[in-house]
């Protein structure tokens, strides 16, 4: 059940009865204070302009057209014309009960659209870095919620796989074959390759030109350069499998669509701008002019799809992609997940490819843009040295850093059950700290702050988790030989039983939105709401009768399983004990 969903329905139903206009504005809101009802509906203000009615006048209109009398207790008109909305203790208690029994949580899905969804995208020269975390994270959670919600989600991991730099790699990785080394050997470390074959490039006689020659065979599909590519490819691609299972992410060697996918549509994507007189040639080059982001002066932003000298470039690539996508996959809806300063080539290419057909007035393409990850001192997140993070060395350390602290602690763990816990923690911990960050803004990176148990953190989530299930180790007896119903008679019962039937209210923000954020303050607020309830409510405490023990008992089950859904889309693991 979706308590938003429902009432607007119902609110949707009442203005239609009073004569409103068919495009009334229907808003309604969570309400922000407990004496004020759980929902507020906001729009009589704006329907009494329309009507020439006195707002509070439309207000009671609406009501008197609500069928709501099971579901609500009381409507109440206050300030202009809010509508305040006090929903009945037993119709949630009812709805809740429905929850419990469901392995969705009663949550409905709410679309059947097939989504593209582009994110992750490392360069195959280079082993993935901090730069790469966010966009691989924030995709993988939205895919997933995507997924839960209904959709049918194709990723689409696009590596860069392409271009004149693997000239370069190429000359390098064929002269240390030629050394009697392996390809996996030659590339165990990817940054160290690179930097060889950069030094070379720069300084060694002959071999820049070396290079060129690489270049030319590979995009020419010469078989002993394309074998030599192949090789790269593939222990490259074992280096990023490496940190997707370290992260727990869902992207598969599968989801990989390189550039390289698309190199024999780009003479065709260059053919069709032109024919259709959307690309021009300009100083050699085959450009779009983009009247419609001209600067002040009138002039037309240059996207550039072929260079004067017939190479391709990205903006040709990305239509390709567009093209495959919506044409060959049927998205409804694309998703790519970058940083935010490519987010002008973005609109480009959309407005590109819509004049091309490329993209049908009924799909949608978002770039969905992310701020960056920073250091303490407000500058991009480097090593000590002012080097790149390698992403592998990152979660390491976070993993380490988490297995310190619980050693630290007072437990019976064993020093196995401490390591894979650690893992489950640290992990945790990078990506609830990212994630919970509106994905727009820049955040700073924090040891300190995201391993922390208190606060909005992985760990304390965690933690709120493994409180449920301690309090069924002790009394999972109890639930079995008691039939049980959940009833709301304590303040903190209606809040957090209010809290738990929200959960779909996220995931649709989520899914409609791609912002994780969304859906980690809901599980914070949920998790705080627990402990104030564990707190004011006992549960196995001595003389607490059967029955409200058994609703109590509930709500806690129906509390964990709605953290570890939670948990689950963000990527994030939870354990039994910690």
């Amino acid at each position: 059940m979706n308590l938003q969903r429902f009432l607007l329905e119902k609110f949707k139903q009442a203005v239609a009865k009073i004569g409103a206009p068919a495009d009334s504005p229907l808003p309604l809101s969570r309400s922000t204070r407990a004496e004020f009802g759980q929902y507020q509906f906001n729009g009589a203000m704006a329907l009494a302009k329309r009507m020439k009615l006195p707002p509070r006048e439309v207000a009671q209109k609406i009501i008197d057209a609500l069928d709501l009398s099971g579901e609500v207790d009381k409507l109440e008109i206050a300030g202009p014309g809010f509508i305040n909305i006090y929903l009945n203790d037993q119709w949630l208690a009812s709805l809740l009960n429905t929850a419990s029994d469901s392995q969705r949580l009663d949550i409905e899905p709410n679309t059947s659209q097939t989504v593209v969804v582009d994110y992750s995208a490392p360069n195959l020269a280079k082993e993935m870095h901090v730069g790469h975390l966010r966009s691989t994270i924030i995709g993988d959670a939205v895919t997933k919620t995507l997924e839960f919600m209904g959709s049918t989600v194709i990723r689409q991991n696009h590596m860069g796989d392409w271009g004149t730099q693997f000239g370069m790699l190429l000359a390098h990785l064929n002269d240390k074959l030629a050394a009697n080394l392996v390809a996996e050997t030659a590339l165990s470390d990817l940054e160290d390759f690179y930097r060889q074959a950069k030094v070379r490039f720069d300084n060694e006689d002959g071999f820049a030109d070396r290079a060129r020659d690489y270049v030319v065979k590979l995009q020419s599909g010469d078989a002993q350069c394309l074998q030599l590519w192949q090789n790269f490819i593939d222990v490259s691609i074992a280096h990023s499998e490496d940190v997707y299972q370290k992260l727990n992410v869902s992207l598969t060697r599968q989801d990989v669509m390189g550039e390289s996918a698309y190199n024999d549509d780009l003479a065709s994507v260059v053919a069709d701008l032109k024919a259709s007189g959307i690309a021009v040639e300009d100083q050699g080059a085959q450009v779009v002019f983009l009247h419609e982001l001209a600067d002040k002066e009138g002039t037309p932003a240059v996207y550039i799809i072929q260079k004067s000298g017939g190479g391709y470039l990205y903006a040709t690539t990305d239509l390709a992609a567009i093209r495959y996508r919506n044409k060959v996959l049927g998205a409804d809806r694309t998703l790519i997940f970058t940083d935010a300063r490519q987010a002008l080539h973005f609109k480009q290419t959309e407005i590109v490819a819509r004049k091309a057909g490329f993209i049908l007035p009924e799909q949608s393409y978002e770039h969905c843009p992310f701020g960056m990850m920073l250091g303490n001192d407000g500058k991009p997140f480097k090593t000590r040295t002012g080097g790149t993070v390698k992403l592998a060395e990152l979660l390491d350390e976070a993993i380490e850093r988490a297995e310190a602290l619980l050693n630290k602690r007072d437990s019976a763990l064993s020093a196995e059950e401490i390591k894979d816990i650690a893992q489950k923690i640290g992990i945790g911990a990078v990506k609830y700290a990212d994630l919970s960050k509106n994905r727009t803004t820049d955040y700073i990176f924090n040891w300190d702050s995201m391993l922390s148990f208190e606060g909005n953190t992985a760990p304390y989530l965690q933690y709120a988790y493994t409180r449920v299930q301690s309090i069924f180790r002790k009394a999972e007896a109890f639930l079995h030989s008691n039939p049980a119903t959940i009833t709301l008679l304590e303040p903190q019962e209606k809040a957090l039983g209010i809290k738990l039937l929200q959960c779909s209210e996220a995931l649709n923000q989520v899914s409609q939105e791609a912002t994780p954020h969304v859906l980690c303050t809901y599980l914070y607020e949920l998790a705080s709401l627990f402990m104030s309830f564990y707190e004011a409510c006992p549960i196995l405490k001595e003389g607490i009768n059967d029955e409200v023990k058994g609703s109590r008992l509930l709500l806690a089950k129906l509390t964990a399983n709605t953290l570890q859904l939670g948990l689950d889309l963000l990527g994030i693991e939870t354990m039994d004990k910690m």
